[in-house]
């Protein structure tokens, strides 16, 4: 079945390769979804697929890649509605 979470990174998580990160770890997951950083300087980002592999997703998203610092990570659920499940793949935006 598939779920689907909205996230929100806090830290060192701008220039530190966090998106392009995110986006390969999503996608060696089976994941959809996308990733944007936004203006406060957070990454905030969704993704869909496998509640097993959303759960992989979150763990690496603790620590993200080797240069960026996350001091704080929020995960929420997220609605599987069409704009959610019509991805077909995890994009940066």
């Amino acid at each position: 079945m598939q779920t689907a979470i909205h996230f929100w990174v806090t830290g060192r998580v701008q220039g530190v390769y966090f998106r392009k990160s995110t986006q390969d770890t999503a996608r060696n997951l089976g994941l959809t979804g996308w990733v944007r950083n936004l203006p406060d300087g957070r990454v905030e980002g969704v993704a869909c697929g496998e509640r097993a592999a959303l759960d992989q997703l979150v763990t690496w998203l603790q620590n993200g890649p080797e240069l960026a610092e996350v001091t704080d990570l929020c995960v929420a659920p997220e609605s599987t509605d069409d704009s959610v499940t019509s991805l077909r793949d995890f994009e940066i935006r």
